[in-house]
């Protein structure tokens, strides 16, 4: 009784939310479910965990979910997952409800869920899936996850024989994992025109290797720590992959795995290791190549990381990415680097707000590399924020970049920020900062165009 009480509760308050606040309430009726009944997953009906599969990693874990949820509704598996990217424990069980008729029992073939990696023991307590992908561990928001090594064993914890594994084989932290795993399934990317080394880079830091914990040596990187790599000391590093990425053209958007062909849309070499896990995840599952390859080619991300605005005849490109994190933050600076016409690039960090105490760093943009994106034609830099701006001046310095094309703004006012832009020419502009610091320039844009 009580579990039905919680699940009535739950769909009302989910209805209730549809209604006044469509898009949102994505974790709160999960929250009353659990408030009713502490237990209420475990009293679902039809819940298999060898049909259920978590995604979880600090990069990659919601694309790489929406990719497989469109692979396998394209094979007509019926999947509940939530796709709105709400990953922790309320919102599994919100994406398990709308799946859920009014007796409780489970309207899917499959469960697949992100899941935040931090909360992943909480989430697998309750839901005890014998699937789970893993994307990378690297370092990401540092006053909630502390360091790598934190996070690495807190998805350990989970792992046991009855468990299969998909791990990133070119991530020291993400292979590691699969040594406590009944079956470990590896994926990965070759080398190719985007991949890199850091000889000699004056900035250069690798990653520890997390069996020995002495420095890990990379054979090559196609992201930032992630590449075909080997521990000096202990021997542990990249094998051969179960699949892997081969023959990849980035121009003409094609990869190869075992002898076929597949198109990817998003075509950089983070989005790769998304399909390339997919591609691991949904092959594992019986799904047909035929399915896989028809769904690569037409998925489309929901939102997108790129969002633009007018000011004049100028159009600005914001790029979305995670400040604390320096993998999304140099795909970003990938990104821009790729467009070699004339171009002003504005930088905007700042203080991380989370929860108290705050705090202020810019240890990640000396984890990236900046020297591409000096050698691509900026015509002009302006780093803003109240708090760090010199600081992120500095670091375009260090890699080259010419003092005198080089403002800095020690503020966070719109005006000022706009007012600096407008005195340049050059309409096409590229934008890193927090999102929030976007919308707020998007509408002040707006309401001075509207008078």
């Amino acid at each position: 009784m009580k579990f039905r009480f919680a699940l009535l509760a739950a769909k009302l308050a989910a209805f209730g939310i549809s209604i006044v606040a469509k898009g949102r309430g994505t974790n709160l009726p999960g929250r009353i479910a659990l408030k009713i009944d502490p237990d209420f997953i475990s009293h679902i009906k039809g819940l298999d965990p060898d049909k259920t599969i978590f995604v979880t990693g600090t990069n990659g874990k919601s694309t790489t979910t929406n990719l497989m949820a469109h692979v396998f509704k394209r094979a007509g598996i019926k999947v509940a997952v939530n796709l709105e990217g709400a990953n922790l424990i309320g919102g599994v069980i919100v994406s398990l409800l709308k799946n859920c008729d009014l007796s409780g029992r489970l309207k899917a073939d499959v469960v697949l869920m992100e899941t935040d990696e931090r909360f992943l023991p909480i989430i697998h307590k309750q839901l005890p899936a014998r699937h789970l992908c893993i994307t990378n561990v690297q370092k990401d928001q540092v006053q909630r996850n502390g360091e790598p090594e934190i996070i690495r064993r807190k998805i350990l914890s989970v792992i046991n024989e009855d468990m299969t594994v998909y791990v990133n084989g070119d991530e020291p932290n993400a292979l590691s994992l699969g040594t406590k795993a009944g079956r470990c399934v590896t994926y990965g990317v070759d080398r190719n025109e985007s991949s890199f080394d850091k000889t000699g880079d004056f900035f250069s830091v690798t990653a520890p290797c997390p069996i020995c914990h002495e420095a890990v040596v990379y054979n090559y990187y196609n992201i930032d720590n992630i590449g075909s790599f080997s521990c000096p000391t202990c021997g542990f590093g990249t094998a051969a992959n179960t699949y892997q990425a081969q023959d990849i053209d980035f121009e003409g958007k094609t990869f190869k795995s075992r002898g076929r062909t597949y198109d990817f849309k998003y075509s950089t070499p983070y989005f790769l290791y998304c399909y390339i896990a997919v591609l691991t995840v949904a092959s594992e599952f019986g799904v047909k190549d035929e399915d896989i390859s028809s769904a690569f080619a037409d998925f489309a991300l929901q939102g997108g990381r790129m969002e633009t605005m007018k000011v004049g005849t100028k159009e600005i490109k914001y790029l979305r990415m995670k400040q604390e994190n320096p993998e999304t933050v140099q795909s970003a600076l990938n990104v821009i680097a790729d467009d070699k016409s004339p171009k002003i690039f504005m930088l905007g960090l700042d203080e991380l707000v989370d929860f108290d105490p705050h705090y202020t760093n810019t240890f990640y943009t000396f984890d990236c590399d900046f020297r591409r994106l000096i050698k691509s034609g900026i015509e002009r830099c302006i780093c803003f924020s109240g708090t760090v701006a010199y600081d992120a001046g500095l670091r375009m310095l260090y890699d080259g970049f010419d003092r005198d094309r080089l403002t800095i703004l020690p503020t966070n006012d719109d005006k000022t920020i706009i007012d600096e832009l407008d005195k340049y020419d050059c309409d096409n502009v590229y934008l890193i900062t927090w999102l929030h610091k976007f919308e707020a320039l998007a509408e002040y844009t707006r309401s001075k165009a509207n008078g």
